[in-house]
């Protein structure tokens, strides 16, 4: 695939005019990737709890690649998309296994967008070509199957700085999005998606590449805050779904 027909390919970035507090639940929804990635859960919970983000009419359900039998067929006809983990949640997979791995995913399943982790380790070693290198594969892959490529930098584990460094790491290797945190991280604080991690990113990014907030994003006000930064993509937790949206999903159902 072309440069030109890579860039043609992605989606536009978010712009609006509108605040969040003047937007639809619908309008909201579209910034909401439903997480439904617990290892634990059984498949009627991955089928609940995926019905339920597609009545809210969320942008996409992220699973786990072992859920995509389950979850495919159920977004089929609907508005909301395939997103799909890939090496989660550490990274530490070689470069051609994670090729190999996106290159799996996407031929089996119509993927709208593949989140991949970055090798954070490198990051905070200061390996940045080596994490561009890493990621090229992937994008390459995913571009050739026409799916957008997160990179997932889990900036809990890094300093500001080193969330700049992950970010133009991320444009470098022709990434669609960069993305905060696999909310899986147990090596420290767990805080997520803050006000000052998405500046970070956004700064970083410069308008070259989307930003998706994911990591304790609980409360509609925080929620609020981040659209109203500007921010391109959410990755919210099942349970905090209808908190942030204001609405339970039997009322959705009759948007």
């Amino acid at each position: 695939m072309s440069e030109i027909d890579r860039i043609t390919r992605k989606e536009p970035m978010m712009e609006t005019t509108k605040k969040a507090a003047q937007m639809s639940e619908r309008e909201l929804a579209r910034y909401i990737d439903q997480s439904v990635l617990k290892p634990e859960f059984t498949v009627a919970e991955i089928k609940k709890w995926t019905q339920e983000g597609i009545d809210y009419g969320c942008k996409t359900i992220c699973i786990n690649p072992s859920s995509m039998a389950i979850v495919a067929p159920m977004i089929k006809g609907t508005d909301t998309g395939l997103c799909v983990v890939c090496d989660f949640p550490f990274g530490l997979a070689t470069t051609h296994g994670k090729a190999l791995l996106a290159e799996e995913y996407c031929a089996q399943y119509d993927i709208e967008d593949l989140d991949i982790v970055a090798n954070y380790g490198w990051l905070r070693s200061g390996l940045h070509s080596e994490v561009v290198e890493d990621l090229k594969p992937v994008v390459e892959v995913c571009h050739t199957h026409g799916t957008n490529v997160k990179v997932i930098i889990e900036t809990d584990s890094l300093t500001i700085d080193q969330i700049k460094d992950g970010t133009r790491c991320a444009v470098e290797a022709g990434a669609d999005f960069i993305k905060s945190s696999t909310g899986f991280f147990t090596g420290g604080k767990s805080v997520g998606a803050t006000v000052e991690v998405v500046k970070a990113m956004q700064d970083a990014a410069d308008g070259q590449i989307k930003v998706k907030g994911s990591g304790a994003i609980r409360t509609k006000e925080h929620f609020y805050e981040l659209i109203d930064m500007g921010i391109d993509r959410m990755g919210v937790g099942y349970k905090s779904t209808p908190v942030v949206l204001g609405m339970s999903a039997e009322e959705a159902k009759n948007l």
